[in-house]
Order: C-alpha cells, then sequence, then structure tokens
C-alpha cells in the first residue's frame, strides 16, 4: 500500500497522564496480561491434552482462548511500555498493522461468539443429530469462515485509513492505534470512512449479536414447550450462561465504542472502554468458563494428578 502521508510516525498517549499513578497501573496491567496468557493458556493446553474434550463446544472455545491471546497482545503490552517512557513512538507502517490486527482479532471473536451460539442451539433443541451437524469438518468450515470474514471486515478499514493523508499533528490521543483516533489526524475528508466503519461495524458486532438474541431466544421457546424437568432447564440455561457473560461483556461495550460514534466523542471515555474489552475480558473469560464448567475442573485436576503422579514416581 502506497503511503501518501507526510507524518512517518506517531506519538501514542499514555493511559494516564499522573506519573505518581503510572508504575501502579504498570503492575495492574502486567498483571491482567500474564493473567490473561496463563488463564487462556490452560485452557488451550487442557482441552488439546484430554481427547474426550474433542467436542464442537471446547473446539470453539479453545478458538477463543487462543483470539483472546492474541487479541491481548496487540495493545497491552504497548499499553505497558506507555506507563514506562515518556513518547512512545510507532512507525506509520507499525501503526496500520496494529489498526489492522486489533480489528481483526476483534471481529474474529465477535463472529466466533455467534458460532458458539449456535453450537448452544443444535445441541439444546436438536441433541440427537448435533454429531452429525456439528461434525468435525463443518466446525472446521464455520471457524474458518469467521476467521476470514473478519480480515476481510479489518482489510477493508486498513486500506481505507492508510491512504488517508497525515500531514499534521501525530499525537494519537489514544492508547494504541485506533481507527478513530487516526480520523482526528487525517488532513484528508474523513466523512466517507467513518460511514463504513460505522456499516462494517454494525455488521460484524451487531449482526451477531441479533443472531445471540435469537438463538436464545429459539432455546428458551424449546426449553418451556419441550422440555418438562425443571432440573433439564436448569442444566440447559447453566450451560448457556457462561457463554451470555461473555456476549455481554464483550459485544456491549464494543458497540459503545464504534457503532454511529462519532469522531469527536470523548477520548477518556472511548478509552476507558476500550481498556475493558481489550485487556480485562480476555481475562476473564476464562474463569467465566472454567468456573462454571465441572468438565474443565474435572480435566484440570487429572491432569494434575498425572503430573503430581509421574513427579513421585
Amino acid at each position: 500500500m502506497e503511503n501518501q502521508s507526510e507524518v512517518h510516525e506517531f506519538i501514542l498517549l499514555s493511559l494516564t497522564n499522573e506519573h505518581g499513578h503510572k508504575h501502579l497501573l504498570f503492575l495492574l496491567f502486567l498483571f491482567l496480561y500474564i493473567a490473561c496468557l496463563l488463564g487462556n493458556g490452560t485452557i488451550l493446553v487442557v482441552i488439546l491434552a484430554e481427547s474426550w474434550l474433542h467436542t464442537p463446544m471446547y473446539f470453539f472455545l479453545a478458538n477463543l482462548s487462543c483470539l483472546d491471546i492474541f487479541y491481548s497482545t496487540v495493545t497491552v503490552p504497548r499499553m505497558l511500555s506507555g506507563f514506562l517512557v515518556e513518547f512512545q513512538c510507532i512507525s506509520f507502517v507499525g501503526c496500520i498493522a496494529q489498526m489492522h490486527f486489533f480489528h481483526f482479532l476483534g471481529s474474529s471473536e465477535a463472529v466466533l461468539l455467534s458460532v458458539m451460539a449456535l453450537d448452544r442451539y443444535v445441541a439444546i433443541c436438536n441433541p440427537l443429530r448435533y454429531t452429525i451437524i456439528m461434525n468435525k469438518w463443518a466446525c472446521l468450515t464455520i471457524a474458518f469462515c469467521s476467521w476470514i470474514s473478519a480480515f476481510f471486515y479489518s482489510l477493508t478499514n486498513t486500506v481505507m485509513t492508510s491512504q488517508l493523508q497525515f500531514c499534521g499533528p501525530n499525537h494519537i490521543q489514544h492508547f494504541f492505534c485506533d481507527i478513530r483516533p487516526l480520523l482526528q489526524l487525517a488532513c484528508s475528508n474523513t466523512d466517507f470512512n467513518l460511514i463504513v466503519l460505522n456499516a462494517t461495524t454494525a455488521c460484524i458486532a451487531l449482526g451477531p449479536f441479533l443472531f445471540i438474541l435469537i438463538s436464545y431466544l429459539y432455546i428458551i421457546t424449546f426449553l418451556f414447550s419441550k422440555v418438562q424437568s425443571w432440573r433439564s432447564r436448569w442444566k440447559a440455561f447453566s450451560t448457556c450462561a457462561s457463554h451470555l457473560t461473555v456476549v455481554a461483556i464483550f459485544l456491549i461495550p464494543v458497540s459503545f465504542n464504534y457503532i454511529f460514534a462519532s469522531v469527536t466523542e470523548s477520548t477518556e471515555r472511548e478509552m476507558s472502554i476500550t481498556v475493558l474489552y481489550s485487556a480485562v475480558t480476555p481475562v476473564l473469560n476464562p474463569l467465566i468458563y472454567t468456573l462454571r464448567n465441572q468438565e474443565v475442573i474435572s480435566a484440570m485436576r487429572k491432569i494434575l494428578y498425572r503430573k503430581w503422579l509421574f513427579g513421585r514416581i
């Protein structure tokens, strides 16, 4: 991509200008980042190690953990360096690359969450045909399509942003390179960019959100009309609760930040919301799924017991 810009690097804003808070925030987000790597890494190891967890549900959960690791890695390390240096520079190419991968991985997670809702719908409403419908190749195809659709969503906005002219200030009012803060610095007209951003984000965020709502409406209707046992209903609701919690803490903040938002809205508000879904949510996801999932907990216990047993031999 040809860069017609006169600006060759940008300077990123720190999450706070208070020097007394920077070291404390550095330790806090370092802890969150390590917890994200350990938590999601553990889920990946457990699912790969235990063959009885090689089911569609855990295949998609492993995909989610993998996405969370990369998604957090795109922004948090640079955020951490921002607490330690006064001026954090990033090249034009590096900025565009960070923006692309942030939106690629984030939109992949949004689409994947809708796929997990489909998986729950088939498992609860059509259990006898579950293994036929959600077979190995179907799961691989769905996961691949999720990543590809997210890639092209991100690529569209990346290409359009990279073609803008940046000839003035180079201080990005954010702790990483995001589309809307970059649009604020562009010398050329950004109205069409903002329209495309709102439209594509509405498709990639609101689309999955509506699909998830419809899926769970069908699930609830099925449980109350076809399932007579309250115990069976509660078991089904329990398996869906973790997924709905992750959907709420990820898609709702994303929607507030991007859909129908103007370029000139509060930077502090935007950064606070971004921190929630880029640094905090990836830490919460493994906790939400493991604390409410007895199968994962049981698999972890077995792995730890085997390691302890081999260690004593």
